[in-house]
């Protein structure tokens, strides 16, 4: 009977353990192609990229040209890995531009197996969702971060530790020994919850860097993997030097979120009487802080291999997307573009050779978001080698954007100023020696007319200097004729019907011609006294334009 019972028992937890392990086949497989189901905490997301020495890549860019394109939306959209430790490790990449051909050809090889071999991907998934809790953000702080140094009077605990044992072994030859220890234990106490303060720091990041090292030493046995750092053994072997005293951490971990509680109070007596914390704390961070470089060498290694199943996630959820090819010419190519956060986006074509690009056209109509759409693909071809279009090729490039751009009250900046700066920081960047792709949108729209459209002509001709392309969009007609030696002119408009305002999306060549805006005006039910005097000022100012332009071209 007894046997009978504890069959049952087995077999329960047995099927038990089956279930959930064919429910997490399933998640992982359904998920796969799908949209990121979670909360993004962009703080601890960014925490890698933000302490990461990457002045060796082509180009970082800058947190104002990602405000510009929605940065955060793009990377919650692309983002499908299944590791923080994969997520900070994918923002970095995203942010850094830099071209590495062999790395790209070993990432598709990859992407190609994870794809096609299901049994391998899930198997994966599986070992790098270990890492999934919150604190594995705080691995990075091992390595990137100065780590607290031991007080200068540290002997003090090493004393006071040997104290203890010796008071307990004695203890049992004399009883007054036990008074010697009481003594000592509250003395202790004092330093024990002292160094809680320092404990707090790291009881979080310890134990998930062993679980990141066990991780990756699992996932280096995959003979595809191996050529993404076959150096990975040494630095997996120096860490695991420190695993016995590191293993300290863990139990302590494991010993507060489950709450065991009576075992946590002896472990704790014991902690406090010896002194263990702040001699193993300081012990083990003396130890990390000479195995900066390893630590990061595996972190970057589970990180990198959890973006080629993102990527792979990524693509196998998208309609159409494509290879980029960059190659040394001076021109940009693109079929059929979209924008990868707008759904069911209408898609353009475009070559971007010797002219620039200036857009035309009323808000609303997309000339904003097309720009916007070039800028991300090309920074998600650099980064990802992923381009949301039937086909895409550019050079080398810097991105730069002058977009979104707002009064800095906190440091008394007006709308104005704030453009002023941006520009001038494109300007120097226009006569470096790198090819640049700047996007802007209605240059000094701060300013009165006269002097926009004269400081608008100046900037747009010296940024498309030395092979940089522009792509910029304005409502002054002006620029057009200005510009039409240096740029090429294209357009987005709308049709007004009735009460209805319609917009196709389509990019158009040539010039916007059609005006509507006092148009829209009037069918919002604007005061008709007012819609008439708006015409009829637009007409006196046409006259005056027309006659201006006929004066300049007899000249």
């Amino acid at each position: 009977m007894i046997k009978y019972i504890i069959f049952q028992i087995k077999y329960t937890f047995s099927q038990l353990k089956f279930n959930r392990r064919k429910e997490l086949n399933q998640r992982l497989k359904e998920s796969f192609g799908a949209l990121k189901d979670d909360t993004f905490d962009f703080d601890s997301i960014e925490k890698y990229f933000r302490k990461k020495d990457n002045s060796k890549a082509h180009q970082v860019l800058s947190d104002k040209t990602c405000n510009d394109l929605d940065f955060d939306d793009l990377f919650m959209f692309l983002d499908r890995t299944h590791s923080k430790v994969g997520q900070q490790y994918f923002y970095n990449k995203l942010r850094t531009i830099q071209v590495n051909e062999k790395q790209t050809n070993l990432n598709e090889e990859i992407i190609t197996e994870l794809s096609e071999n299901l049994e391998l991907r899930i198997s994966v998934q599986k070992e790098i969702e270990k890492l999934k809790h919150k604190d594995a953000y705080n691995i990075t702080t091992l390595f990137q971060e100065e780590h607290i140094n031991p007080p200068k009077w540290f002997f003090v605990i090493k004393l006071l530790s040997f104290t203890s044992l010796v008071s307990l072994i004695f203890a049992f030859y004399n009883p007054i020994f036990f008074i010697v220890l009481l003594g000592v234990f509250c003395v202790n106490f004092v330093l024990h919850y002292w160094n809680k303060n320092n404990l707090v720091q790291y009881v979080s990041s310890i134990p998930q860097l062993l679980r990141l090292n066990n991780v990756a030493s699992h996932l280096f046995t995959n003979p595809l993997f191996k050529k993404i750092n076959p150096d990975l053994p040494k630095s997996l072997k120096i860490i695991n030097e420190v695993k016995s005293r590191m293993s300290f951490f863990s139990l302590e971990a494991k010993l507060q979120g489950e709450f065991q509680i009576i075992v946590w109070f002896v472990f704790e007596i014991f902690k406090t009487l010896f002194l263990l914390e702040p001699l193993l704390l300081f012990g083990v961070l003396k130890r990390l802080n000479n195995k900066r470089e390893q630590i990061e060498n595996v972190f970057k290694f589970v990180g990198h291999i959890d973006m080629v199943i993102s990527i792979a996630s990524l693509r196998n959820g998208l309609e159409t997307f494509c290879l980029p090819t960059i190659n040394n010419e001076d021109k940009i190519s693109v079929i059929e573009i979209s924008h990868p956060l707008i759904f069911n986006c209408t898609t353009n074509s475009i070559k971007i050779a010797e002219k620039s690009i200036l857009l035309t056209g009323s808000n609303m109509s997309g000339k904003t978001s097309f720009i916007r759409a070039i800028g991300l693909n090309v920074i998600t071809g650099f980064t990802i080698n992923t381009c949301f279009a039937k086909s895409m090729t550019f050079p080398l490039l810097k991105v730069f954007s002058a977009i979104r751009i707002s009064d800095d009250l906190m440091n008394d900046k007006s709308y104005y100023f704030e453009e002023v700066l941006t520009i001038k920081d494109m300007l120097k960047e226009s006569k470096n020696e790198n090819k640049n792709l700047f996007l802007l949108d209605e240059l000094f729209k701060g300013t009165n007319t006269v002097e926009r459209i004269s400081a608008g002509k100046s900037v747009l001709s010296a940024l498309t200097q030395h092979n940089n392309k522009v792509l910029v969009s304005t409502h002054d007609i002006e620029l057009t004729d200005m510009l039409s030696d240096e740029y090429e002119l294209f357009h987005f408009s709308e049709t007004v019907h009735d009460k209805n305002v319609g917009f196709d999306y389509k990019l158009k060549t040539g010039k916007l011609k059609n005006r509507n805006a006092i148009r829209i005006l009037e069918i919002n039910d604007y005061p008709k006294e007012v819609v008439k005097e708006a015409i009829e000022i637009a007409k006196e100012l046409d006259k005056i334009y027309l006659a201006k332009n006929t004066t300049s071209n007899t000249l």
